[in-house]
């Protein structure tokens, strides 16, 4: 069993506290699994891990991205479909479809479009913060009873379950080491998301910072 105190020295491992648990909450609180349709709109380092805890979970997972150059890794990191969100035709295929729906978006966007594909009854959960306020078109909500809502991290235990999950399926976060010399860098690079998909700082750098 991997307890959380043993994910603090491994880099690929600590990631998961952060982006790991952010995504694994609303998808095992609302209970994606086997035959059902679920979409991850953002491929960053949330969207990256939704992926692989939705297709873990048995779902049918599709990745919602405004990059093409992310359509193999999406694929790669467990994605069964990747649609190119910007285009209405590929969007289209896919209204009133989903059980679930998963935003790690932290860009503006409109959070109708991916709402509009929610099938009766289905969930949208953002866990992405933009800066600003979105805005939500009523009717998106108002046909199909449709559900729009939030979450943020999980306690103790569910983040335990998450590391045991882990553990069972081999996942881990997706990590670029860098030294802490190289952190102004990487901030910059963060802001033009080049980055796959979470940075972890070289602890034994530490000793060459002055």
């Amino acid at each position: 069993m991997l307890r959380i105190s043993d994910t603090l020295d491994l880099p690929g491992v600590a990631p998961l506290l952060c982006a790991g648990i952010t995504t694994y909450s609303p998808l095992h609180h609302w209970r994606v699994g086997p035959g059902q349709k679920v979409g991850i709109a953002g491929l960053g380092g949330l969207g990256h891990m939704g992926i692989k805890f939705s297709h873990a979970f048995g779902a049918h997972t599709v990745l919602f991205t405004t990059s093409p150059s992310k359509v193999i890794d999406g694929k790669r990191l467990g994605a069964d479909e990747v649609m190119i969100a910007k285009n209405p035709g590929e969007m289209a295929v896919h209204a009133n479809s989903f059980d679930f729906i998963l935003d790690t978006i932290a860009g503006p966007h409109e959070v109708s479009r991916y709402l509009d594909l929610l099938k009766r009854d289905g969930t949208l959960t953002q866990v992405g913060a933009p800066e600003k306020p979105m805005a939500v078109e009523i009717f998106s909500l108002i046909f199909k009873r449709r559900n729009f809502a939030g979450s943020l991290i999980g306690g103790v235990k569910e983040t335990q379950e998450m590391l045991d999950f882990c553990a069972e399926h081999q996942i881990i976060a997706d990590v670029e080491i860098i030294p802490i010399q190289k952190i102004n860098e990487a901030y910059e690079r963060m802001l033009r998301s080049d980055v796959k998909y979470r940075f972890s700082i070289d602890m034994s750098s530490l000793s060459h910072a002055a």
